[in-house]
């Protein structure tokens, strides 16, 4: 199977989604489902990985800010990984950031091993941290009202993301089942 690296296209909206979703799936981003694709806008760009079909195998959304390019979404989709499809798509989101004069290309992600190996093995360098925290009704009733201290009349939290400080995080594990560690990869352009 031949590789094509191009721009996304409204197009490709509908493969863009699958790849995204199913490639999120076994992650800790399997509930950060999309119904339509967010737009990046200029001079941040989205790249596509695509086969002889043309249906999208990978994605890589950047987004610009500064002289700092940052990957918002990065995935390939299950059937199609560990064939280069995301390092062509870094290799082609590098060069147009260089083009840019951007000095710096970062991420954040969660602890998933798989992740954390790819952006090591691209040469990116860990640095900064912090939890994502999830208090959910249907994994322990009280989470919510933990989370939120206190509640609006006629509201009742069912479901809860957080940001929290990476030093609050062996108390945070002890109240919430689901807490993450989001880290932030940087590589010099």
């Amino acid at each position: 199977m031949s590789r094509i690296i191009r721009d996304y296209t409204p197009a490709d909206e509908e493969s863009w989604l699958r790849c995204r979703v199913l490639s999120f799936l076994n992650t800790p981003y399997f509930d950060d489902v999309r119904q339509a694709k967010p737009e990046i806008p200029a001079p941040g760009f989205e790249l596509v990985a695509t086969g002889d079909s043309g249906t999208v195998l990978g994605i890589m959304d950047v987004t610009v800010d500064g002289d700092l390019a940052t990957i918002d979404t990065v995935a390939v989709h299950p059937d199609h990984q560990h064939q280069g499809h995301g390092q062509a798509l870094l290799t082609e989101a590098q060069t147009r950031a260089r083009a840019l004069g951007l000095t710096t290309l970062d991420a954040w992600t969660r602890d998933f091993p798989n992740t954390l190996r790819w952006y090591r093995a691209m040469g990116f360098a860990e640095s900064d941290h912090y939890l994502h925290v999830y208090a959910n009704y249907y994994t322990e009733s009280r989470e919510p009202d933990r989370a939120i201290g206190s509640r609006r009349q006629g509201l009742k939290p069912m479901a809860a993301f957080l940001h929290a400080n990476i030093t609050d995080e062996q108390r945070l594990r002890s109240e919430f089942a689901r807490i993450h560690v989001c880290r932030r990869f940087a590589l010099l352009l």
